[in-house]
């Protein structure tokens, strides 16, 4: 990976630097990233897409969690 490479993944990372917007980020980025380098070297391309399934994963799960404890409240 060269020096670009790697400042792309940075300035990505970083622009969503909260915690809560970068739930399942880190996660779904080296995922991707894994996948892209095998599907023909496009790790930084993969790292991207891979955050941001990440993070919509993450956020589905969070609000599933949020409304089974909301029905279990209510009982």
């Amino acid at each position: 990976m060269n020096k670009a490479s790697c400042m792309a993944i940075v300035l990505a990372l970083s622009l969503g630097a909260g915690q809560a917007v970068a739930a399942g980020c880190l996660k779904g980025a080296a995922v991707g990233a894994v996948a892209g380098h095998v599907a023909g070297h496009h790790a930084v391309a993969g790292a991207l897409v891979g955050c941001a399934v990440g993070h919509h994963r993450a956020k589905e799960k969070a609000k599933r969690s949020a409304e089974e404890r909301a029905a279990a409240q209510a009982q």
